[in-house]
C-alpha cells in the first residue's frame, strides 16, 4: 500500500487567505469589554453589599434619599436678596420677584413661615435646593440663611418726587456723595427709614447701587424707602434749594457742630461723603453749612454710615419734640 501522504505541520487548510467569519476578531479585541462598572454596582463586591444595607437601614427609619432637584439658574438682569428678613420684607411690600429659593430641609421658623405663606398666596415659583447649589447660586454669600429671593433691577425714582412724598411735613432727604461700598449703602438707608426720612440720593457715578449686596444690608428697608438716581448730584442740589430745601454736609471739620444745629420747621437734605475722601469740591461748596459730629480724639473719622446715622438721629429726635 502506497504511503499516506502528509500534509505540513501547523496547517489546517489548504485554503489561503482569511476565512468566513473572522474578519471582526480584531476589532472586538481592540475595544474591549466596556468602562468598568462601578464598584457597589457588583454584585459581588463588598461595597454592593454596603450599599445594600445602607438602603435598608434607610427605608426602615424613614430616611428615604431623595434626588437632588436641578438648580435653575437666576434670570440674567435679576438680584438675590439673600438673609431671611430681608426676603421677608421685599416679599411684604410686593416687591416684583421671580422666583423664591429655598435650602432644602432648612430650619423653618415664623419668618420662613410667612414667606412661604406669601410666595404661595401670590403664586411665586418656589425651588428647594441643596445648600452647597444655594451657597454656589448666592456667589458664596454664606449667610444668606437658607433662603433667597431673585428681583427684577430696582426702579429708581426721580429726585423731585422724594419731595412730593414728604406731604404736608418738611421733607427729610439723605444724599449720598461718593459712597461706593454697597453694605454702607444699605445701612444708610435702613437708618433714613428708621428716623423718618422720605428717601435717598445716589449719583449716577461714582456710587454704589442697589444691589443685593445693599439690600441685605438695609434688612428689607429699600423695599419701604423709595430711592432716586440723580444723573448730576450738583445740579439736583441746586434744583432742591431752588424749591426752599435747606442743604447740611456732614464733615468733620464742619462749622456747626451737631448739637447745636436745629432745623426742624424746614425742608432738610443731609449729604454724606464717602467713606475716604468725604464730600467733593463742588458739593461741599453746595452746602447751606458743614455740620460735624463730636467724637473722641483718639478718633480720626466715623464711617458714612454711621455718621448719617447719628446726624438722622439727632434730627428725628429734634423734629418729634417741636411737634
Amino acid at each position: 500500500m502506497a504511503a499516506e501522504a502528509r500534509r505540513p505541520a501547523g496547517k489546517r487548510g489548504g485554503k489561503k487567505g482569511p476565512t468566513v467569519g473572522t474578519g471582526g476578531h480584531g476589532r472586538k479585541a481592540l475595544e474591549g469589554r466596556g468602562p468598568t462598572p462601578r464598584a457597589e454596582d457588583r454584585e459581588y463586591h463588598a461595597a454592593h453589599k454596603r450599599k445594600q444595607s445602607a438602603e435598608r437601614l434607610a427605608a426602615k427609619r424613614g430616611e428615604t434619599k431623595r434626588p437632588a432637584p436641578t438648580v435653575r439658574r437666576k434670570p440674567a438682569g435679576d438680584e438675590l436678596v439673600t438673609g431671611r428678613n430681608a426676603v421677608l420684607e421685599a416679599l411684604r411690600t410686593r416687591v416684583p420677584a421671580t422666583t423664591l429659593y429655598l435650602a432644602s430641609r432648612v430650619e423653618m421658623d415664623d419668618r420662613l413661615r410667612e414667606t412661604l405663606s406669601i410666595a404661595n398666596h401670590r403664586d411665586l415659583p418656589v425651588l428647594e435646593v441643596m445648600r452647597p447649589e444655594l451657597d454656589r447660586l448666592t456667589g458664596g454669600d454664606l449667610l444668606h440663611q437658607g433662603v433667597a429671593l431673585a428681583v427684577k433691577p430696582y426702579e429708581y425714582v426721580h429726585p423731585l418726587d422724594l419731595l412730593e412724598r414728604a406731604g404736608d411735613v418738611p421733607a427729610l432727604l439723605v444724599a449720598l456723595d461718593g459712597v461706593t461700598d454697597p453694605r454702607n449703602l444699605g445701612a444708610i438707608i435702613r437708618s433714613a427709614a428708621a428716623f423718618g426720612a422720605h428717601g435717598v440720593v445716589l449719583p449716577q457715578r461714582r456710587s454704589a447701587g442697589v444691589t443685593a449686596a445693599a439690600w441685605r444690608s438695609s434688612a428689607g428697608a429699600v423695599a419701604r424707602l423709595p430711592v432716586a438716581m440723580a444723573s448730576n448730584l450738583a445740579q439736583t442740589i441746586t434744583a432742591y434749594k431752588q424749591r426752599g430745601v435747606f442743604v447740611a454736609g456732614l464733615a468733620g471739620d464742619g462749622d456747626v457742630s451737631l448739637p447745636a444745629f436745629d432745623l426742624s420747621d424746614r425742608p432738610l437734605l443731609v449729604v454724606a461723603g464717602s467713606e475716604g475722601e468725604g464730600l467733593s469740591r463742588i458739593v461741599r461748596e453746595l452746602c447751606d453749612v458743614i455740620v460735624s459730629i463730636p467724637i473722641g480724639g483718639r478718633t480720626e473719622s466715623l464711617n458714612a454710615s454711621v455718621a448719617a446715622s447719628i446726624a438722622l438721629y439727632r434730627i428725628a429726635t429734634e423734629r418729634s419734640g417741636a411737634k
